[in-house]
């Protein structure tokens, strides 16, 4: 079924929208195209072996046309924005790059060199990038590397910048205190099942165009090349803690809980510059966001967006974070974090109220709107989050996924539930009958959820699919949110031609390498089938041999559970083995036995342990069974 063009109902809405909002108002634009120096022309970038990972021209000349109807009018604003690449002088010696990946890279000139902010997800783009600074700024080293935050986009991409030998020399590399763990944690243990539903969410498998991709609110969309770690060497610790690097001074605030588990913000304050990390950026931020990750804390948030205003605000000029552009002037400056806190901290306190009513999370989700001193700044618009699953998310965070109806909560799984739903409607004919009256007035919600349970009861049903590719792709029309917008076009697209796969995996060798062996086990843990190791038994200890000294390790696996902890296990081990880090690491990720692996005692208690393990499925179907 081909692309097709926008229904009646959804140019209207994207009508009263464009009468509603204030798109006379050009100060961002004048913002984001402020300090620029040159682009990269081409902007293509490849990986060594050919392939384009990024390429900001693919959406230059559509965006510099008219708005389609298949593009909501206040997305296709947000896209014109970020989607502007290049470096840009933030102020005297701050420099950005953006539109060169999802996020922006940072560069701050020293007495010796640059300090470089957030080197973004891919190896290549940061390469690219800093290609482009020297092109402008002459070739000066790197003398600093800061992490804002453990979120991929903001260090994947560092040995494009920095290599071995700038860390032997010395170079400090800067994170919040916990950014290992949070990094860690984030792209192993569920990295699998987040990379797949990021496939989804920022839409890197869809073509760039008025009918595909056009934006994920945050960035235009991800790079998908080569994602790179290197661990910290120095912590931020506390707020208020200060640090010269190269003869410059920073002052930082910790922000755990925020954005990201470990975050942080931090001032500049010879250059009288903010950096706000991804604490405040120009749209309305995730509380969990569609990828999944950990519900995160509106009210702390917002406390530590106060904080920061009563910090930094009066030592300010100007402000920029790790996404979009900046802002200049203390008033304005205090006005954005303001209006950004308020954002946080509403969406905080009115779900928490509602539900002390007995509302429950989608019910608030449709009840909920912001307050017109907010909704009217073009900054809160839910380009990246929503306020529809945003609440929702708070709700979650208080209360779980039951909302207190005993009829919810043991209820049949989709398969099971599709198969009852079409039998109760009276078979496919009737439900698709039902399908397309809604879908003719305009009701694609209504669409997408009564198809849903014909898919899952019989995946096959060509006619299922075509209708809900349709509702789906009308839903992605009228999306103000470039996430939404991604999630409902991947979603067609699978149902036509298949699995998208997964274009970016952020749990990379480098990444992988930092694991300490109690999270390498940990890992390996989540992968017991427990059904079919229930009764199986096995007992190793391991010694892991590696540059730094060997490590000693136990491992047993009874119940369908593997327990692990450092040294020797309690009782005799069944096999002793001895291996190096890398090896352990290869073998764990399925690659087999290597040569130079030494094993005591009875080798078929590895052989039941390795037999034990899944292996992840980075296509597994999510629109289908």
């Amino acid at each position: 079924m081909p692309w097709t063009s926008a229904v009646p109902e959804i140019i209207a809405a994207a009508k009263m929208m464009q009468d509603d909002l204030p798109f006379s108002d050009e100060a961002d634009f004048a913002d984001a195209r402020r300090g620029f120096l040159g682009a990269r022309s081409p902007a293509a970038v490849s990986a060594a072996d050919g392939r384009v990972v990024w390429d900001a021209d693919a959406w230059a000349g559509v965006l510099d046309g008219p708005r389609p109807d298949t593009v909501n009018p206040s997305l296709w604003r947000q896209s014109q924005l970020v989607a502007m690449h290049g470096l840009y002088e933030v102020t005297e010696g701050v420099y950005q790059v953006r539109g060169m990946d999802l996020s922006n890279i940072t560069i701050v000139e020293g007495r010796d060199g640059v300090l470089v902010i957030d080197p973004l997800i891919s190896t290549e783009t940061a390469a690219a990038a800093m290609e482009l600074y020297r092109a402008h700024r002459g070739d000066r080293p790197v003398t600093g590397m800061i992490y804002t935050h453990s979120h991929v986009d903001h260090f994947g991409g560092v040995r494009g910048v920095l290599t071995d030998d700038d860390v032997a020399r010395g170079v400090p590399v800067i994170a919040p205190a916990g950014f290992l763990e949070a990094a860690i944690s984030e792209n192993v243990y569920a990295g699998t099942a987040m990379a797949r539903r990021a496939a989804y969410m920022y839409g890197a498998a869809l073509p760039a165009g008025v009918t595909g991709q056009m934006g994920a609110g945050l960035g235009m969309t991800t790079s998908t090349g080569t994602v790179s770690l290197i661990p910290p060497s120095l912590d931020i610790t506390r707020t208020g803690q200060q640090e010269t690097v190269d003869g410059v001074r920073i002052v930082f605030q910790l922000t755990p809980g925020t954005e990201a588990p470990a975050e942080m913000n931090f001032l500049f304050p010879d250059r009288r510059a903010l950096c706000m990390a991804e604490n405040a950026t120009h749209n309305l931020h995730n509380l969990l966001t569609l990828r999944g990750a950990v519900v995160r804390d509106p009210h702390v948030w917002a406390n530590h967006l106060t904080e920061a205003i009563e910090l930094f605000a009066d030592a300010t000029d100007v402000e920029f974070a790790s996404h979009h552009w900046p802002t200049w002037g203390r008033d304005r400056i205090e006005r954005l974090l303001s209006e950004q806190r308020d954002l946080y901290a509403y969406q905080h306190d009115q779900t928490l109220r509602l539900l002390n009513q007995g509302y429950t999370g989608p019910e608030i989700a449709e009840m909920l709107t912001l307050p017109p001193g907010l909704e009217s700044a073009w900054h809160t618009h839910g380009y990246y989050g929503s306020i529809s699953h945003n609440v929702k998310a708070v709700y979650q965070r208080y209360m779980g996924w039951f909302d207190g109806n005993p009829a919810h909560l043991w209820q049949h799984p989709p398969e099971a539930a599709g198969r009852r739903y079409v039998d109760a409607i009276g078979g496919p004919d009737a439900l698709l009958a039902a399908a397309r009256r809604a879908y003719d007035a305009g009701d694609f919600r209504w669409v997408a959820e009564l198809v849903n349970h014909l898919i899952f009861a019989d995946p096959s049903h060509a006619d299922a699919r075509a209708l809900q590719s349709a509702a789906l792709e009308q839903m992605a029309f009228g999306a103000e949110n470039g996430t939404w917008r991604n999630f409902f076009l991947t979603g067609a697209t699978e149902l036509r031609t298949g699995s998208t796969g997964t274009p970016t995996t952020p749990a990379s060798p480098d990444v992988m390498a930092q694991l300490t062996l109690g999270q390498l086990f940990d890992s390996m843990a989540i992968r017991v089938d427990g059904p079919r190791a229930a009764t199986l038994r096995s007992a190793v200890d391991w010694t892991v041999t590696g540059a730094g000294g060997d490590e000693r390790h136990w491992s047993r696996l009874a119940n369908g559970v593997l327990v692990h902890g450092a040294g020797t296990g309690r009782g005799t081990a069944d096999a002793r083995v001895t291996i190096g880090r890398s090896a352990l690491l290869a073998l764990a990720g399925g690659a087999g036995i290597p040569d130079d692996l030494a094993i005591a005692g009875d080798a078929a208690a590895l052989d039941t342990l390795l037999g034990a393990l899944d292996q992840p499925d980075p296509a597994f179907a999510v629109v289908t069974p």
